[in-house]
């Protein structure tokens, strides 16, 4: 499988809360909801390709929760089949199987989430995607477990926040395999890991 990592960031490097408001103040991170003025066909056709080619989900806890806490519930939203079907995989140190309510969710190792990715890694079949997530985007970049980056560059600087590339100081040679721009001043593009 294929580690890919599709995000909404902001052009400084964000991807903290950009669908809500309270979805994440940690840090006090104050702009939740950042993103949704930039949505619109070309960023929902981006999801939903990211989506069709997915065989699994990857998710961080916080991610998971936010996500749990919303999706099972949508009715008239084209994406909340797909992702309420899809396998989940969670990395998290604090929950259990008892906590993963949301279907199809499955909880990783918590002593080694990484291995365990890298192991899913090795199997045959669609992208393992990463939406969000954005501690455990960076541990999967700094293990080279990234294979390709789907980036929603957003015309926006938030001047700080949580961000998914590591910071360990080592050079990762990426190829730009496309790019788009929505109407909205998005720039849509995906990056593949050289190796």
């Amino acid at each position: 499988m294929r580690i890919v990592v599709t995000q909404f960031i902001s052009l400084d490097g964000v991807t903290q809360a950009p669908g809500g408001a309270d979805e994440d103040t940690e840090g006090g991170f104050a702009h939740g909801g950042w993103s949704v003025p930039y949505f619109d066909e070309a960023l929902g056709a981006t999801w939903d390709r990211s989506l069709r080619e997915a065989e699994a989900m990857l998710f961080g806890r916080r991610t998971w929760e936010v996500s749990a806490a919303v999706w099972p519930h949508q009715t008239d939203d084209p994406f909340a089949d797909r992702i309420n079907g899809i396998t989940k995989y969670v990395a998290s140190r604090t929950l259990t199987e008892a906590d993963l309510t949301w279907a199809n969710s499955h909880l990783l190792p918590a002593d080694d989430a990484v291995g365990a990715v890298r192991d899913l890694r090795e199997r045959e079949g669609g992208d393992l995607l990463v939406q969000g997530s954005a501690s455990l985007a960076a541990q999967l970049a700094d293990a080279d477990l990234v294979d390709e980056y789907r980036l929603m560059i957003e015309p926006i600087l938030l001047g700080g926040g949580k961000g998914v590339f590591p910071t360990s100081g080592n050079a990762r040679p990426l190829e730009l395999v496309s790019v788009e721009q929505a109407a909205t001043g998005v720039v849509i593009c995906s990056y593949r890991r050289v190796r």
